[in-house]
């Protein structure tokens, strides 16, 4: 008997009938999953072996990562979801909108840095022209051909649609000929209209949310898939959410990752107000771990790719969950304002050199990756030269959230207004 059939005998029987099934590529309920997270002890640490050799036997020793540059171009937003530190109502003096050509001249600067990458997202405008995304990303595509415009969050689509006054499906179709590559599958948080309802009444409906990721998916735009977690949610929820967008990928194909999202709480207006009962400071550390290995056990036989957050977790936990199923380091962000407006105490701009470093130190191989997971680079050695991004040595000239909200000249101006 082997020291690994030791530890399988002295856990938990079910657990460890969970984990050997899911050993032999067998599908792992939402039920089971639940299992799964109310283990401790061997139990506990048997979830995190297993997730590390289903991630080894899907994806190998590689970690990747993406060269890309967040632009979230305003925080004004008709919403006021109770997570969300990063909204400003229009009536706030630290509503910012960049203009389309400051948008287009922050995709240029993140490309001549080594960016293949653009991440476009941002607030819902009162009275946003129905075609202002499209034209960003025709702008941006006029500049830049041969970025990847990864943007528009079902709820954005949701907004854009409606401010045009078409279908969505139509809509879709706009977006990618406008340039729209991928989609990003927040908006998610979780996929239970109960708790919607709670923390974020007036958003994107679970029902729309699906319909726009399938239409998404159908047309050939692929996207990425999420879960915010650690708030008022009960484990019954998260492992439903995942099985949920299992059932989307079966029939589908189209989530290119998952990505499970630590709620940031120090600035959430429904945290800090204490509106709801109950409500957490996001995941602890356990949490976390076993979090996203049962992802990769659920999602192990659909969805290759799991990626964890640097921002919401910090390097060093970074690291660690690497060894707990995930196998992508993200991206290297250069501005993250949504995290950052949270309290996330992890910073913005994360260089590929220092993403590379932290790969090796775990003793896996760092990769450069497109956004649809191709390869662009594999480091076998750790004598390459740095990239153009890992030159910057003064990263505050991308500026920060706080400085952006206090900029003049790209202050939130009501069309109503003017």
């Amino acid at each position: 008997m082997t020291h690994i059939d030791s530890l399988f005998k002295n856990a938990d029987p079910v657990v460890s009938e969970i984990l050997d099934r899911s050993l032999s590529e067998k599908e792992i309920s939402a039920k089971e999953g639940l299992e799964l997270f109310n283990t401790s002890g061997i139990g506990f640490h048997l979830v995190g072996l297993v997730a590390d050799e289903l991630r080894r036997r899907r994806v190998g020793d590689v970690v990747t990562y993406v060269v890309n540059r967040n632009i979230n171009f305003t925080n004004v937003c008709i919403k006021q979801c109770g997570f969300c530190a990063f909204s400003r109502d229009f009536r706030e003096e630290e509503g910012y909108f960049l203009p389309t050509e400051e948008i287009v001249r922050r995709a240029k600067e993140a490309h001549q840095l080594g960016a293949s990458e653009v991440c476009i997202q941002a607030g819902l405008p009162p009275d946003m022209e129905g075609d202002l995304y499209e034209k960003i990303c025709r702008e941006i595509k006029k500049e830049i051909p041969d970025i990847h415009i990864h943007g528009f969050s079902p709820e954005e689509i949701l907004y854009g649609a409606s401010r045009s006054k078409v279908s969505i499906e139509e809509f879709l179709h706009r977006m990618k000929d406008a340039g729209v590559d991928t989609l990003p599958g927040t908006s998610a948080e979780i996929l239970n209209q109960k708790l919607r309802d709670v923390i974020s009444p007036g958003r994107i409906t679970v029902k729309d949310w699906e319909r726009i990721i399938k239409s998404a998916h159908k047309i050939g735009i692929r996207t990425t898939s999420t879960m915010m977690f650690g708030h008022l949610e009960t484990l019954e929820d998260r492992v439903e959410h995942i099985a949920k967008l299992r059932e989307i990928q079966k029939e589908t194909k189209g989530f290119t990752e998952f990505v499970p999202l630590n709620f940031i709480h120090s600035e959430a207006p429904m945290y800090k107000h204490n509106l709801h009962e109950g409500i957490r400071k996001g995941g602890s550390g356990n949490d976390v771990l076993l979090t996203h290995a049962i992802a990769r056990i659920m999602l192990n036989n659909h969805i290759n790719n799991l990626q964890m957050s640097w921002v919401k977790e910090g390097q060093k936990m970074s690291q660690l969950l690497l060894m707990w199923g995930a196998n992508d380091f993200g991206g290297t962000l250069i501005n993250e304002s949504i995290s950052t407006s949270a309290g996330s105490e992890f910073g913005q701009l994360l260089k590929p050199k220092e993403i590379r470093r932290m790969v090796r130190e775990i003793n896996r191989i760092p990769a450069e990756r497109n956004t649809d997971y191709s390869l662009r680079k594999k480091f076998e050695s750790s004598s390459e030269t740095d990239d153009e991004l890992d030159k910057i040595s003064d990263p505050s000239r991308f500026g920060s959230y706080q400085e952006l909200i206090k900029i003049n000249k790209f202050q939130y101006v009501n069309p109503r207004r003017k």
